[in-house]
This record gives structure tokens, C-alpha cells and sequence, in this order.
């Protein structure tokens, strides 16, 4: 993952498309036709579950119980989706240290580019 601006220069962009979503989308698919009863029935609930945390988060009247809940539920189904897939797609992305500090300087020199480039009022 080698970072980049967004094309208006004032953002700093990490894609994950090719090495993060796209194997992840495809384990996924594999792990379906192994068990396409089992896993639909994983992605429903997980669904449900994500809508239902999504309705409490902009509802005004849900109390901050419900919310929290309802994010646990949603974190607990798709923990059990994470745990159908093979285990090198279910682990965050892990650096040694040269590839942390080159990654971090990366990150640190377009930012420093972005602060002289853009007016400070503007940078978020």
C-alpha cells in the first residue's frame, strides 16, 4: 500500500482496493460455495444487524444503551464472518519496523506537502 494525494491534492489516500478488499471479496466468495446455506444465513443476520445499529446511531430517541447493543451485535456477526474465512484474510495488515517507518515517512512527506499547499483555513 503505497499512500497517495486524492486527486484535489488536499487529502492523503492509502488503497487498500487490490491488497485488503479485493482478496477479502473473493475468500468470501469461495467460502460461500462451500457453504452457500450457512454463510447467506451469516450475511443476512449480519445485515439485519448492521441496519439496526445504523437506524439507533441517527435515531435521536434511542438511549445509548440500545446503541451500544446494537453496534455489539453487529461486531459479534461479523466477527463470525471473519471466522469462515481463511485466517490471513481475517488479521489486520502488519509491518516490520523499516516497512512501518517507510510507510510512516511516506504519510508524514505528503502531509507536509499538503500544509504547504494549501491555505490553512481551507485543511481539515
Amino acid at each position: 500500500m503505497i499512500p497517495q494525494l486524492t486527486g484535489d491534492g488536499e487529502r492523503i489516500r492509502i488503497p487498500i482496493g487490490d491488497t485488503i478488499t479485493a482478496p477479502l471479496i473473493d475468500a468470501l466468495a469461495i467460502t460461500y460455495t462451500d457453504d452457500p446455506e450457512a454463510i447467506g444465513r451469516l450475511l443476512a443476520v449480519h445485515a439485519a444487524a448492521v441496519l439496526n445499529q445504523d437506524h439507533a446511531e441517527v435515531s435521536e430517541d434511542t438511549p445509548e444503551w440500545e446503541r451500544a447493543m446494537r453496534a455489539a451485535l453487529a461486531d459479534g456477526s461479523r466477527e463470525a464472518l471473519l471466522a469462515e474465512l481463511p485466517e490471513d484474510h481475517s488479521a489486520d495488515p502488519e509491518y516490520g519496523p523499516d516497512a512501518a517507518d517507510d510507510l510512516a515517512g511516506r504519510i508524514t512527506s505528503l502531509a507536509a506537502r499538503i500544509r504547504t499547499t494549501t491555505p490553512k483555513g481551507t485543511r481539515t
